[in-house]
């Protein structure tokens, strides 16, 4: 089929168009020293690739008002994440302390609010402070004069949200929907102070429904497909090839959003979903009870949560697509590669949502002359597969799981710069507090890069993960540790059985071949254990 690239689709509809891409971005600049009290705009949605970003040079996407942010401000190419998965990341962002200090290890954790937070310490010193969309924490939000969040993952149509403890459910698109609210809340507010917006989406979560304007976005394009999507997880550990995070295992109701009555009928092992996971399932009140977690039941509660009018909508571009896929037949490796494509449509779609509401924001912002002040940050929870090694999802150290995006405009300067500096979530906290003009209490355990922006050098020797979430979770991915310097990997599995990965990020930047114990790396493998075990000292992680 002929290979049509998305952007063209809808470039023309939205705001901005025609931002620089990475390679275009100058770089080796720096930034002069701004004054206090700015406005902060902190912008995280859950599992964006960076590469689903056209700032980031992303075919797949066109992305102009988050590169909009980027040619007013600064690219990270290397924001690694301490933790790739979505609460831990939230809770590290919050206190800049790694997940066995701040207590939430994994999405079965209760996050802590009585302990420092980078809201806290701005709303103490006078701003006005506020949480609108995910937060996914599992307790209530606390250094927030207002919060209306998301209902545990929260769902894409008609979703519930407690707002300062009241919870309602609330018609529409979860995307438009934490963005009214969060613009109603700007305009509300007590002008006289400066605002601390945390301004989270839930897209572009699994299960990736697009609101019903974009359902057409990419139909007729065939989207390329990564060079290792087809990986066999040879010169690897075990745990690539044990885990549960592959695309051709994707669920053919909850993700592929087939009529589950068609496949339940059909004979075929392949054509019917797993069942048997326990999930936490959330109800409208915000708590939740034990349960299997059931895709067909799961894909019927999402879906009958759009009104008449959008299930119309709905059903007329997804009832072509079921039937055309059961009047054919697929081999093992053309059922993946569809899996693929109807999986990489809807999740960039929800991005399509994503872009437009944050074009809405730098409008607002613009129009009531708060833009220039504000420090807007544009980030992820973590990285994201889409189909890198066959996979979706993250957890795994490897590069687009662990790699987050991270753009930040500061106040009053408008710069379009590229860093390559190793950077992490860890040091979102400090970050802001600098700008804001309030002390780093010397707990937190990431750095600012603020001094880095105004000349300064900035130093990181490597970037140290842990992941802890199994066996109990979700995609079976075990547990494990490691380094990540501007060359190299190095991560250790500890669960089961003991294994180590070594990758030369240069000479193979897929991370298809482990050189652990190869006699070439024989100098830099003890290198990098040396370095591992003074990071593990660092941050105060014991075995």
């Amino acid at each position: 089929m002929k290979l049509v690239f998305a952007s063209f689709l809808f470039s023309i509809s939205i705001l901005f168009s025609g931002c620089s891409s990475e390679s275009n971005l100058p770089t080796d600049k720096t930034i002069s020293t701004v004054k206090k009290q700015p406005n902060i705009l902190f912008v995280m949605t859950d599992d964006h690739s960076r590469h689903a970003i056209s700032a980031y040079g992303s075919k797949l996407v066109n992305t102009p008002n988050i590169d909009y942010i980027a040619k007013s401000g600064v690219l990270f190419n290397n924001c690694a994440v301490t933790n790739s998965i979505c609460g831990p990341s939230r809770a590290v962002a919050l206190t800049g302390k790694y997940s066995h200090i701040n207590g939430f290890k994994d999405n079965r954790s209760k996050f802590d609010g009585s302990q420092q937070t980078f809201p806290k310490l701005l709303q103490k010193e006078g701003y006005h402070t506020m949480m609108v969309g995910k937060w996914h924490l599992h307790s209530k939000p606390q250094g927030f004069d207002y919060w209306n969040i998301l209902v545990g993952q929260g769902q894409y149509y008609k979703p519930f949200m407690i707002e300062n403890g009241d919870t309602s459910e609330i018609e529409g698109y979860v995307t438009d929907i934490v963005t009214d609210i969060s613009l109603e809340q700007l305009a509300k507010r007590d002008q006289s102070k400066p605002f601390c917006l945390m301004y989270q989406q839930k897209a572009p979560h699994r299960n990736w429904m697009p609101n019903v304007k974009h359902l057409d976005l990419f139909a007729n394009d065939t989207l390329p497909i990564p060079d290792n999507f087809h990986d066999d997880y040879d010169y690897r550990s075990d745990a690539a090839s044990e885990q549960d995070l592959e695309v051709k295992n994707m669920y053919m109701s909850f993700d592929m959003k087939l009529d589950p009555k068609s496949f339940l009928e059909n004979d075929s092992a392949e054509f019917k979903d797993r069942t048997g996971s326990e999930y936490k399932y959330p109800n409208e009140t915000g708590t939740g009870g034990s349960k299997t977690w059931d895709p067909v039941f799961n894909w019927k509660y999402s879906y009958d949560r759009l009104s008449a009018e959008q299930k119309k909508e709905w059903d007329e571009h997804y009832k072509p697509i079921s039937d055309e896929f059961y009047q054919s037949s697929y081999s093992e490796k053309e059922l993946a590669e569809w899996k693929y494509q109807r999986y990489i449509k809807d999740y960039l779609r929800c991005i399509v949502s994503v872009d437009e509401n944050l074009g809405r924001m730098i409008n607002y912002l613009k129009k009531t002359g708060e833009w220039e002040n504000t420090l807007v940050i544009y980030t992820s929870d973590q990285g994201f597969f889409l189909g890198e090694h066959g996979w979706y999802d993250k957890r795994f150290m490897y590069e687009e799981s662990l790699i987050t995006p991270f753009i930040m405009k500061v106040p009053n300067v408008d710069s379009a710069i590229v860093n390559n500096d190793l950077v992490m979530n860890l040091d979102f906290a400090p970050t802001i507090l600098d700008y804001a003009g309030i002390p780093i209490p010397p707990d937190m355990q990431g750095q600012s890069i603020k001094p880095r922006l105004e000349g300064e050098t900035f130093e990181r020797e490597g970037q140290y993960y842990h992941y802890y979430e199994y066996p109990h979770g979700w995609h079976m991915v075990k547990k494990h540790y490691g380094i990540r310097t501007d060359s190299f990997k190095l991560i250790h599995y500890y669960s089961e059985a003991e294994e180590w990965e070594m990758f030369d990020l240069n000479n193979d930047p897929q991370e298809m071949n482990n050189i652990y114990n190869s006699p070439d790396y024989k100098n830099k493998q003890a290198e990098l254990n040396q370095l591992l075990i003074e990071l593990r000292t660092k941050y105060k992680e014991v075995d």
